[in-house]
């Protein structure tokens, strides 16, 4: 298989160089030249599979250009439970009223991106060691991205992490985990500015393709495919697990803010697993919400961009809505380097003529939950199971609610373990969470961090100083 650019100005390109890569060359994002399709057969075949053998399916369908037997190896040392705290790696967890959560955060960071990290960590350090290079890896996070990145990649040779982040925006919890680590090859900057800002200097730099070829950047935000193939994987699992037979239906909410975790949901809708409805869940950043909504994408500025107690959603720039578009506009480079041209000319484009197509062809719909919305359904959930959820879980299931229908599964993509954000659940039950025992400790470390003014050439800078080369 290989991978072409949404806005068309790529050659045709192997797996693994698109892993390494990032962005494409004409600043578009890559995806497959065609989705392999799964027949009921097949799925049925895969139901007493493990994650690590579904893994190896699923992404043996995308990865052609490394041997089954080695991309095996790869997934069995990414989901074991040695690295998670389950055999099941992604246990289903009934909640109430029809809605079950799919349990993502049971890795080392305790949130969802540890699902695609820890496979990424794997394949990186596999396809440098062949090809005798390094990596210097430059990403942005709102939160999650960040820890899981960095836990995945430590210690790995070949491989630098440069990880900016929005100073003074994300949990406690979240901060100690990156900043804590102590190891040579990862690196903290904190920005100060937005999440989005630090997501336009990632852009910016990678952008420069001169100085992304001298110093070999590469990307594990969600624009690098392998994230987005890697989370399409818990899916497949996701609807295994709650059905008995082929064909039936499953839904699936999940709380958005860059668009990839759901983006890869409606990949595997399109593969031809038996989706129902995908429910996208914002928070007051609902840009996307809007557009699911009106038909019109309007991204906000950075002071538009709210600060709310679901930190890891404040993200008013989804970077994968360009692969969903792709697909909307019939899979048209043309139609979507225009419309991101007009995006950058006049802060907004109209698809509301597409608007019909959102849900009856591919299953969308949308909802906006508040921090009111979150406090309450924290508190609801926990009085009616006993079950704590964190704020951006707690979005999805407010936002799901709505749409549960009698005899079609609802599962709601799970963000993260509670303990990253007592804060908020405190205010909602009285109580904080508690974080698993290995973690208790994390307030009292040391931390390693660079603050830095929102500014591309100071980060270029730091870069040119610490890069492996």
């Amino acid at each position: 298989m290989k991978y072409r650019s949404t806005r068309g100005g790529m050659a045709p390109l192997e797996f693994s160089d698109i892993l390494l890569e990032g962005l494409a060359p004409d600043g578009g994002l890559a995806l497959p030249e065609s989705l392999p399709k799964i027949s009921s057969e097949t799925l049925e075949a895969w139901r007493e599979l493990n994650y690590a053998q579904l893994a190896t399916e699923v992404l043996g369908l995308f990865i052609t250009d490394i041997p089954r037997a080695d991309l095996a190896r790869l997934t069995a040392a990414a989901y074991n439970n040695q690295v998670f705290d389950t055999p099941d790696i992604v246990p289903v967890k009934p909640l109430d009223n029809g809605l079950s959560l799919l349990g993502l955060s049971q890795g080392p960071t305790l949130a969802f991106k540890d699902m695609a990290m820890q496979f990424l960590g794997q394949v990186f350090e596999y396809v440098l060691a062949k090809r005798n290079s390094t990596l210097n890896i430059l990403g942005a996070t709102s939160g999650d991205t960040g820890s899981a990145a960095e836990y995945a990649l430590r210690g790995k040779k070949g491989v630098s992490v440069f990880m900016l982040s929005p100073h003074g925006r994300m949990s406690d919890f979240q901060r100690a985990q990156m900043y804590s680590l102590q190891d040579d090859n990862i690196h903290n900057i904190a920005v100060k500015g937005v999440f989005d800002e630090c997501q336009d200097i990632v852009k910016s730099l990678a952008g420069d393709l001169d100085f992304k070829s001298r110093y070999h950047l590469g990307a594990v935000n969600s624009i690098n495919w392998a994230r987005i193939a890697a989370q399409v994987v818990y899916y497949f699992w996701g609807w295994l697990r709650a059905t008995t037979g082929p064909g039936q239906q499953v839904s699936f909410a999940v709380p958005s803010g860059n668009f990839g975790n759901i983006l890869s949901g409606h990949l595997a809708r399109e593969m031809g697993l038996p989706v129902r409805r995908l429910v996208l869940a914002t928070n007051e950043n609902n840009v996307l919400e809007e557009f699911f909504r009106t038909g019109i994408y309007r991204p906000r500025s950075a002071a538009q961009t709210h600060a709310t107690s679901s930190p890891s959603m404040d993200i008013s720039r989804a970077s994968n809505f360009e692969r969903f578009v792709f697909d909307l506009v019939g899979q048209d480079a043309a139609r979507v380097a225009q419309l991101w041209q007009q995006l950058s000319q006049s802060g907004e484009f109209d698809l509301s003529g597409l608007k019909s197509q959102f849900e009856a062809r591919y299953g969308f719909v949308a909802g906006v939950s508040t921090h009111a919305d979150r406090l309450a359904t924290i508190r609801s959930v926990h009085a009616a199971t006993g079950v704590i959820i964190d704020p951006h879980t707690a979005d999805g299931v407010k936002v799901a609610r709505p749409f549960v229908e009698a005899g079609i599964p609802m599962l709601v993509l799970e963000t993260a373990l509670p303990a990253k954000f007592n804060d908020t659940i405190v205010e909602a039950i009285g109580q904080p969470a508690q974080p698993p025992a290995h973690l208790g400790h994390l307030g009292s470390l040391p931390q390693k961090v660079e603050i830095m003014d929102c500014d591309t050439a100071l980060v270029r800078r730091y870069i040119e100083q610490h890069a492996k080369v």
